[in-house]
This record gives structure tokens, C-alpha cells and sequence, in this order.
């Protein structure tokens, strides 16, 4: 984070998931369908997370656009590492989408990339969750660009943080 430093534990995640073979096999165990989508992590770092899907056959709906739930997980996916990497090594906390709203401004007709810079604010919600041993929620945003740089696709998720 800006002025704190990170766990050992999510370092350790960070660059973990910067391995390919890692990062497959993380979502072999936890989520099939981003390996089946061929999602990729672009970047990954306490503040900031970058995540692009392709416009690829199976990703694709019979419209020849990327499916809205394709685009939706790789949205899911930007804005909930920077709330796991936000958890790692603190504290056992649960966390759960509570609420999802989406919104198409252009065709998704190549790789779209999503990205999401909140991972200050999620450190300081899941740091209330923990102090104050009550349920904590935060609404996250990840924009999703097409290679033109024009927003395609913007995603809101509402994410709820407790302790177990």
C-alpha cells in the first residue's frame, strides 16, 4: 500500500501469480472458468490490478461480441485479488460479492482488459472489518478498454468483508 508495507504472505502471492504455471494451476483449483477463458494476469501489485480476457470462440456469444459473464469474471477477478492480496496474512476474513451492477458502452470485439486501482481502499475496509469485528462492504470498479483505449465494458462490485 501507499505508506504501509505488505504482508510477506501477499508479496508472496504477488509474485506467485506472476508465474504462469502458478497462475493456472490457481485457477484450475479456484476458478476453472477463468482458465477455460484463457483470462491472463497483466499486473498485479498491492494498489492495482490489470486482467485481460480474449475475443476468442470461447468467449464469444452469437453476437460476436465477448459474452457479458466472461467479461463480468474477469472484472470479478481485478477488483478480488486486490481483495485477497488485502487479507493474506492477516486475518481469517470471509468475503463475498453482495451486489454486481454492469454497464456496455461498445461492442467487446478483441482482448478487452480490465482493470482495477482500489487496492488502498480495500486494505482500509478489510482493516475496519478486522479492528472492529463487524461486517465491512466496499464497492469496487474495474473499466474495462478495448486496445483503442476506449472503455468498453464498466463493472461495480460490491464486496463484503467479515471475520470468520
Amino acid at each position: 500500500m501507499n505508506t504501509r508495507e505488505i504482508h510477506p504472505k501477499a508479496a508472496a502471492m504477488i509474485k506467485d501469480l506472476s508465474s504462469s504455471w502458478k497462475l493456472k494451476f490457481f485457477f484450475w483449483r479456484k476458478l476453472p472458468s477463468l482458465l477455460f477463458w484463457r483470462v491472463k494476469l497483466q499486473h498485479l501489485n498491492a494498489e492495482r490490478a490489470v486482467v485481460s480476457i480474449p475475443f476468442i470462440k470461447k468467449t464469444q456469444n452469437p453476437f460476436r461480441s465477448i459474452y457479458f459473464a466472461a467479461q463480468a469474471g474477469a472484472a470479478e477477478f481485478s477488483t478480488g485479488l486486490l481483495a485477497i492480496l488485502a487479507i493474506e496474512g492477516r486475518a481469517k476474513v470471509s468475503m463475498l460479492v453482495t451486489e454486481l451492477r454492469c454497464e456496455f458502452y461498445k461492442k467487446a470485439s478483441d482482448t478487452i482488459v480490465f482493470e482495477c486501482t482500489q487496492g488502498n481502499e480495500v486494505y482500509d475496509t478489510v482493516t475496519k472489518a478486522i479492528e472492529s469485528n463487524e461486517g465491512q462492504k466496499i464497492t469496487m470498479i474495474s473499466e474495462g478498454k478495448n486496445a483503442e483505449g476506449e472503455v468498453v465494458t464498466k463493472v461495480w462490485f460490491e464486496w463484503s468483508f467479515k471475520l470468520k
